[in-house]
């Protein structure tokens, strides 16, 4: 009889423990979404945005328009989506975290000039936290045909705004 009243104490503790922690995510997830709204993730990030025609099925799935920045070439916003091949899917959330805010890629490649990691590394550890896991909750969009960055003087592959230095 112990024995039953022990583990029916531990189903109780396991499912007040999961209702618990359901609230939380989905408070960080909620969190996540709004700072990607406010940091406006998607007007650099989504199709068609800087084209005057967003395609909002392809939210945060990178876009075919780039940055020249003088003397390095012409970078394009990657796919933020958790797709393996052409987003973030091996990304752990915690590297995502950690490059918003030091704009340092997991493989330790610096993230491209135009991306305002600086401003960014003013989040608190728990916001970078939400937005990492907030992007990871996205469903994961392929794109076989994202534009490669391409050096100064090279012929990029779509069109591209410039950028001039202050």
């Amino acid at each position: 009889m112990t024995l039953r009243v022990a583990f029916s104490f531990l189903a109780a503790a396991t499912v007040a423990a999961a209702m618990t922690a359901r609230p939380a995510e989905a408070a960080d997830l909620e969190r996540g979404r709004y700072l990607a709204q406010i940091m406006d993730c998607g007007g650099c990030h989504t199709r068609g945005v800087f084209l005057g025609a967003p395609d909002m099925k392809l939210y945060l799935a990178g876009s075919e328009v780039g940055f020249r920045l003088p003397g390095l070439g012409v970078f394009y916003p990657p796919n933020l989506t958790p797709d393996a091949e052409t987003g973030l899917g091996e990304w752990s959330v915690e590297e995502i975290a950690h490059a918003v805010r030091t704009g340092e890629r997991p493989d330790g490649r610096v993230l491209a000039p135009a991306m305002p990691w600086m401003s960014y590394a003013a989040l608190t550890e728990e916001d970078a936290l939400a937005l990492a896991s907030y992007l990871k909750s996205l469903p994961p969009i392929a794109w076989k045909e994202e534009p490669q960055p391409v050096g100064e003087g090279e012929k990029a592959p779509g069109p591209y705004l410039a950028v001039t230095a202050p």
